[in-house]
């Protein structure tokens, strides 16, 4: 196979808002895109991955005040703590900058000028959200209320996480300052606007026919936002701001969502032109052709910016468009968004204090499929894949067979394998193409089976056995030990862009460094291999609790003294004032009285998902194959399709009916019941798991 023809690839992350700490929600995101460069550049393309602090708003402002120093001062400390713990998870950027930069005030105001030239910007009085007691206007992020469209409590004042709509701050029903909990007064300030309808029909093809966007995306947008006309876009900010004055409107501010996007482009004109370049050679839209791809990668709470406003604003400024926009959904922590009170708003410099980074890595690359389905990080199931995968699996391969060649080396031929290095070359194109469509949890299935098969030739071979068995078998052991490394070290390779570190490590052993995916394709004969270390440790339930309990508060919030609260009533922990709806069991009233002999017929059993597939011929089901312990194993359909990634299903721990009579369908036998919420008011199908530190085969009482 020859190698790929190069390709010119720069990508980004969302860039990080300088007034937090990262935590492992962001993380997400930034290790997702550090496996996909680290693989462009394995595969030798000429890959860039750039990024900055996103440091202006009212937010930094504010904080810089509370805390009696300059908002430089603290985006600057910011700074430094962003970049320890991205380096503390071996995410690796080219250049890193900050959106309060020389270059991005320059570029802002190139593209504004577009943006005038083309009679896009218009002026008009706005009325605005003003908090009597701090004495500002209120930025969008300061106000939270009901959301206008859908009607979602508790929603920021620019745009819904429930809906996705965007609008005006004043537009929310019930406002609250985040400041000072009072209501605020609506006030009148001019505004500038840039005008999006007049982009509607370059928008319109442009989401449906480049390519960039996920279909379901795409569709998304066309539904609920090209079907009517496009609102105009408030693009300043009245004094006091910290940000860039706009040049040709003195006392006006251009709003963060301006200025942020384009330090995407800023951050590429200082890394290029440090390296003697022009940022030009990456974002100019020569004969209608891009200098380059460029991939944005980015969660779903900020699509509409990125796929309306910031293609707007590059297709009137005449610079290259996205080629793709790679959107992952929110993680969830034991199933839940995460929460102080119960530990699991876990910051990254916590986990660094307790964890190996290259757990965390492994996990999440093994759940993201390239989808925007959200994930899942299950503490209990984190702690078994990665004692299974990694240390069970990999490492131990290692572990088990370098001791070996110490002193004699690898063998100086390549002893036959029965064909199982050839298999694990072949198999790379394949983990090649998932990586290059970001669907890094099909590369782990796939590496875990070559892994699987390496280790199956060990346990057939039993060197442990030969060693013992002296002199005679000193050759067949070599050739032995030298097959397992060899597929050791392709396994590796193909696992580098997710375990760097691991990657550093195995080249020291044997090799040296990995520094082409074309070193997947030939094995290593008559080299030398290094005294054997320890590669990787098993996580323990201990390191966890730890973990859990350093994240915690250290005294428990305080119960709000008053339903008046500016707090969100449905998480405030006063049972008084929640209020869940009532649609749900008037749809399906209670099931009459049984006893508990009843209820004892049933036997519901924790169950772990081991494989989840679509059933093509049918519209709601898909085919699970769950594991309740052991080797006791169950086929179960169930009516999910289309509100679960079959991907982002396997690993998961799940409820099953474990006695039900099975049921021939046409499709297959169904062997038990998983047990799901849905009903009247609900938008999907949600199924119950357990908590964590359950394990399959155990009985719900």
């Amino acid at each position: 196979m020859n190698a790929p023809t190069s390709r010119r690839i720069l990508v980004t992350s969302a860039l990080p808002y300088a007034n937090g700490q990262i935590h492992l929600g962001h993380l997400v995101e930034y290790i997702q895109t550090d496996i996909f460069v680290r693989f462009q550049k394995l595969r030798g393309h000429d890959a860039v991955y750039l990024c900055a602090d996103d440091t202006h708003g009212t937010a930094i402002m504010i904080r810089a005040r509370a805390e009696e120093r300059s908002e430089r001062d603290l985006i600057a400390a910011m700074r430094e703590d962003h970049l320890k713990d991205f380096a503390g998870f071996d995410i690796e950027f080219d250049h890193y900058g900050s959106t309060d930069s020389d270059a991005n005030r320059r570029l802002c105001g190139e593209i504004w000028r577009s943006l005038r030239d083309k009679g896009l910007v218009v002026s008009r009085d706005v009325k605005q959200l003003f908090d009597p007691k701090a004495g500002v206007f209120l930025a969008d992020r300061f106000v939270r209320g009901t959301c206008p469209r859908c009607k979602a409590a508790d929603q920021y004042g620019d745009a819904c996480e429930k809906c996705g709509a965007t609008y005006s701050p004043a537009d929310l029903v019930d406002p609250v300052s985040t400041l000072s909990g009072a209501t605020p007064e609506i006030r009148s300030a001019e505004h500038l606007f840039v005008q999006l309808e007049p982009m509607q029909g370059f928008l319109r093809e442009w989401t449906k026919n480049s390519g960039a966007l996920d279909p379901r995306i795409a569709n998304y947008l066309a539904g609920h936002f090209l079907g009517e006309p496009l609102r105009d876009w408030d693009i300043s900010r009245p004094a006091p701001y910290f940000g860039f004055e706009i040049p040709d409107a003195p006392g006006h501010y251009w709003y963060v969502w301006f200025d942020a996007p384009i330090g995407y482009v800023a951050a590429t004109d200082e890394w290029a032109t440090a390296r003697g370049g022009s940022w030009k050679e990456w974002w100019h839209r020569g004969a209608g052709e891009p200098a380059a791809e460029i991939h944005h990668f980015i969660g779903k709470d900020i699509t509409y910016f990125h796929t309306l406003f910031w293609p707007a604003m590059l297709e009137a400024a005449g610079l290259a468009l996205p080629t793709k926009v790679r959107i992952h959904g929110f993680l969830t922590v034991n199933g839940e968004k995460m929460s102080k009170s119960r530990g699991t708003f876990l910051l990254a410099r916590t986990y660094l204090d307790h964890l190996d980074p290259a757990c965390l890595r492994y996990y999440y690359a093994a759940k993201l499929s390239g989808n925007i389905d959200d994930i899942d990080l299950n503490l209990e199931d984190f702690a078994a894949k990665v004692n299974s995968d990694l240390v069970g699996k990999v490492v131990n391969l290692a572990s088990r067979t370098a001791r070996w060649l110490e002193g004699a080396g690898l063998s100086e031929t390549y002893p036959n394998d029965g064909g199982l290095f050839a298999q694990g070359a072949v198999d790379g194109a394949e983990i090649a193409a998932a990586y290059d469509e970001c669907d890094f949890a099909r590369a782990m299935r796939l590496v875990m089976a070559a892994a699987d098969r390496a280790n199956a030739y060990v346990d057939a071979e039993q060197p442990w056995k030969l060693a013992k068995a002296g002199p005679e078998s000193a050759e067949r052991l070599r050739d032995v030990a030298t097959v397992a490394l060899n597929l050791f070290r392709q396994i590796v390779v193909y696992l580098a862009p997710v375990l760097p570190e691991l990657a550093t490590e195995t080249g020291a052993l044997v090799g040296g460094p990995i520094r082409s995916w074309e070193e997947s394709r030939h094995p290593l004969t008559g080299v030398a291999v290094a005294p054997f270390k320890p590669l990787a440790r098993r996580v323990e339930a201990a390191q966890l609790e730890a973990l859990v309990a350093a994240s915690k508060p250290a005294t428990p919030p305080s119960a709000p003294s008053s339903p008046s609260s500016p707090s969100n009533p449905s998480s405030s922990g006063n049972a008084s004032v929640t209020t869940d709806p009532a649609e749900p069991l008037a749809a399906e009233p209670l099931a009459p009285q049984c006893t508990i002999d009843d209820f004892t017929k049933i036997d519901l059993r924790v169950a772990r998902i081991l494989a989840a597939e679509e059933v093509p011929e049918a519209k709601k089901l898909l085919k699970l194959t769950v594991s309740l312990g052991g080797e006791e194993r169950r086929t179960v359909f169930a009516g999910i399709k289309g509100f679960h990634d079959p991907a982002a299903l396997v690993g998961r721990l799940v409820v099953v009916v474990a006695n039900l009579a099975p049921r021939q369908m046409k499709f297959g036998l169904s062997e038990g019941m998983v047990v799901a919420a849905s009903g009247a008011g609900a938008t999907g199908v949600y199924l119950l798991s357990p908590d964590s530190g359950a394990l399959p085969g155990m009985r719900l009482h």
